[in-house]
Order: structure tokens, then C-alpha cells, then sequence
């Protein structure tokens, strides 16, 4: 990383991570990072929330206005920010637990609103800081230490949860492609209203080895040969696909941004109207 972004986006004295070897948070991190630079964002009018887990560790290290919360709230805590302070920048860094188990509700409401959030959900697929439980996008069959006979629940499809629910924008994108991830969060944060970018990440040290993935360098090669573009994804049928998961820009639309109706009610109050 250029030493130039090091200086101005990171607590060097929370330097360094305590990310396992292996894992791929650091790279999505870093990703979001050059997003937020390529924009010329003023740091002070970003503000990055996160919850409880491995991904949620990611505000430490950035030097923004952040915010720690509990389990499953970053939703709702940025919420309550973007309504109190609309001009900033409101990014949310989750995993996949964080948001779609205990904040599943936040989650699905913030899409309603389509509140102006963008959400970076880093997804390894399993709870990996509190021992390698599975999560609600463990793939069915797959094992983690609360199903060591293999997950038989099916496992939500992010984007397709949050553009049901009503966001304006949805992508995903793997720590492999980790420049998709600076151009998706990019546009991510440019789309006025609720924004999710699911960035799929690697955890040898829970998922890997649990499911015998192999170590890190064959996780991400499994990210690289088990994804296809979108682009290409269109010209095929789905036999021809397979199990391939679909990155890239999945949906983008335009409706009324919550806290600028918010307003219009204030100001036909203001009038008397």
C-alpha cells in the first residue's frame, strides 16, 4: 500500500491488524480505502459504522469518524447518524452474521427506506472471531462448529435479500477482484440511496479448514475460478453457469432517498403547510 494512503487513511499506532494470516478483510478494507480516496471524499464528512465481528474491526485501523456499536446494530446506529447529519458519507462495514442474522431486521428496513447508507458486507461465510459458527450464507452442506454434520439451512443471497427489500443498489464482488471492489463501492457511494456491496472474502482459519478449502492461496483461487462476471453471466443459460456465483454490478435504480423526504416534511412544516 502507497505510504501516502497509509499516512492519511490509517491509525498507524492501531497498526497491526489482528486479522488471521490468510484472511481477506484486509485487502476489502484497503479496497474500500482507495474507493473513498479515487472520490476525493473530505475525511471528516465519512463516517464508517460497524457492528460486532472480524469485519467489524475494519473502523479501528480507518482514520474517519467511526463508530463501534453492538451486535448487529450498525444499522441502525448509522441510521440515527444519517438522519442527524445527511451531508456525511455513512458507510457500514458488516459480515454476513453481523448483518443478516442478529441485524437481518436493520438490514431489510434500511433497504425499505432506502436510507443514503452504503453497506460493505464482508462475507467469509461463517462467524469466524467468536469460534466458526455458521452463518445465514454458509452454503448448504457446508460445516462449521454449530454443524459439524454439515449446514442444512439454505443460505440467504445478500443482494437479492437487500433489492427485495428496496435498495437502489446492489453488487458483489470478491477480495480476489479487489479492484471491483474499489470501482463497485465507488458507485456504491455515488447512488443516492441504500447501497450494498457484498465483498466475498477467505477465512482458512474457521471456514478453510473446516471444509477443507486448503490454505489461503487456494481459497482465492477458488474466488477467481468460482465467479463470473455479470457481463458474461447474460450470454449464458443457467446450466452453462452452474455453480459459478455472479460479481459485478447486479441492480441499479433510482427512487426517492429517505432523509431529503424526511426534510420536505420539515420544511411544508416550517411553512405552515
Amino acid at each position: 500500500m502507497p505510504s501516502k494512503l497509509l499516512d492519511r487513511y490509517f491509525r498507524m499506532d492501531k497498526l497491526p491488524h489482528i486479522w488471521c494470516p490468510g484472511c481477506g478483510h484486509g485487502i476489502i478494507m484497503k479496497a474500500v480505502v482507495d474507493a473513498i480516496d479515487e472520490l476525493g471524499l473530505e475525511k471528516d464528512k465519512v463516517c464508517i459504522v460497524s457492528g460486532i465481528g472480524c469485519s467489524s474491526r475494519a473502523p479501528g485501523y480507518m482514520d474517519f469518524n467511526t463508530l463501534h456499536t453492538t451486535h448487529g446494530r450498525a444499522l441502525a446506529f448509522a441510521t440515527g447518524i444519517k438522519m442527524a447529519n445527511p451531508e456525511l458519507h455513512v458507510i457500514v462495514v458488516t459480515g454476513d452474521g453481523d448483518c443478516a442474522a442478529i441485524g437481518g431486521n436493520h438490514l431489510i428496513h434500511a433497504a425499505r427506506r432506502n436510507i443514503d447508507i452504503t453497506t460493505i458486507v464482508f462475507n467469509n461465510n461463517i462467524y469466524g472471531m467468536t469460534g466458526g459458527q455458521y452463518s445465514p450464507t454458509t452454503p448448504t452442506k457446508e460445516k462449521g462448529t454449530t454443524a459439524p454434520y454439515g449446514n442444512i439451512d439454505k443460505n440467504f443471497d445478500l443482494c437479492e435479500l437487500a433489492k427485495a427489500s428496496g435498495a437502489t443498489y446492489t453488487a458483489r464482488s470478491t477480495a480476489y477482484h479487489a479492484k471491483q471492489i474499489k470501482d463497485l463501492t465507488i458507485k456504491g457511494i455515488e447512488n443516492k440511496g441504500f447501497s450494498l456491496i457484498e465483498s466475498l472474502s477467505i477465512c482458512p482459519t474457521y471456514y478453510g479448514r473446516k471444509n477443507k478449502k486448503g490454505d489461503a492461496p487456494e481459497m482465492m483461487k477458488h474466488l477467481k475460478n468460482g465467479t463470473i462476471n455479470i457481463k458474461a453471466a447474460n450470454k449464458l443459460s443457467k446450466d452453462e453457469i452452474g455453480n459459478k456465483i455472479v460479481i459485478g454490478e447486479l441492480y441499479s435504480n433510482k427512487e426517492a432517498e429517505y432523509t431529503e423526504e424526511y426534510q420536505k416534511i420539515i420544511d411544508r412544516m416550517q411553512e405552515g403547510r
